[in-house]
């Protein structure tokens, strides 16, 4: 069957799809990072290391204590959350009038320290979670196979980016948050509490980064360093966005995750850089990136 180019269309459609469970990885992980940015003005580089906590937290809860996934999916994101409170209280709070580059360091370290006690305890080898039973099995699209386990990986990915866009530009709480991070002295004036916020901004967005571990896990071997490959896609899917843009964040990460898919079908030999090519287009075209604001 000939397609697009003279590749055949299952084969397009199937890189299609894996496309679309990459991306929602990205966006679920840029949308945190996003958030972070916005609320904080702090680079954290230790999203990949949080991400990778959020993996193994999900295999240590069936392994040790026989949490099953949908506890899982309900409890590891609470806990990465607190974690990053109790960093974002005991460190980040710091940093906040002092230039970027200190947060990224501070978070780099935290992101290498937090690593190497996974490797220290689990090595690198990686540790299978097995995908949970009703997530078995697979759709028949007629040109290919979905596998349940990845289709509910997309749905749980769109479903959470959306609500946290619907959230952030649609409620009073939204509003708050939007005002704290354009003028926070005017928005404490009013009686907000600012940096109760900031702490739970942060706390959400490296959730975010333990909910997309969780559902990793079954997708990939669990191992501490899942993050690290992971987080310089990442960063570049939030450049190419725009720093701190939530919609950008999300249309981005979905977007470059179907653009890798593709290229892997026409020129394999490029999947492996096309984000950072979509990045340096970008940044020569628009700096700020597709969906900043020019300062």
């Amino acid at each position: 069957m000939s397609g697009l180019f003279g590749v055949p269309w299952p084969a397009l459609m199937g890189q299609l799809m894996l496309g679309l469970v990459n991306g929602s990885f990205y966006a679920i992980l840029s949308l945190g990072l996003a958030v972070i940015f916005g609320m904080l003005n702090i680079i954290n580089f230790a999203h990949g290391a949080l991400y990778m906590m959020g993996a193994f937290l999900a295999w240590m809860g069936l392994r040790y204590w026989g949490i099953g996934y949908g506890w899982a999916l309900l409890l590891v994101p609470v806990l990465v959350g607190i974690v990053g409170i109790v960093i974002e209280r005991a460190f980040l709070q710091w940093l906040y009038r002092l230039d970027h580059l200190y947060g990224l360091l501070l978070t780099f370290g935290l992101a290498l320290i937090i690593e190497g006690l996974f490797r220290h305890q689990y090595g690198v080898s990686g540790l299978p979670y097995e995908i949970p039973a009703p997530l078995t099995g697979a759709f028949n699209l007629g040109f290919m196979f979905l596998p349940r386990y990845r289709a509910w990986v997309i749905a749980v990915s769109l479903s959470v980016c959306l609500g946290t866009w619907i959230v952030i530009e649609k409620t009073r709480l939204g509003a708050y948050l939007r005002a704290a991070t354009e003028n926070p002295r005017l928005t404490a004036a009013f009686g907000i509490n600012v940096p109760l916020l900031v702490t739970l901004a942060y706390g959400f967005g490296v959730g975010l980064a333990g909910l997309a571990g969780v559902l990793a896990a079954p997708v990939f071997q669990v191992n501490p360093l899942m993050g690290s490959n992971l987080i310089i896609v990442v960063f570049a899917v939030v450049v190419i966005g725009g720093m701190g843009s939530i919609l950008g964040s999300i249309v981005t990460g979905i977007g470059l995750g179907v653009i890798e898919g593709l290229s892997k079908v026409f020129y394999p030999e490029a999947s492996a850089t096309v984000v950072f090519v979509v990045m340096a287009l970008v940044l020569m075209l628009r700096p700020a990136g597709l969906f900043g604001r020019e300062q």
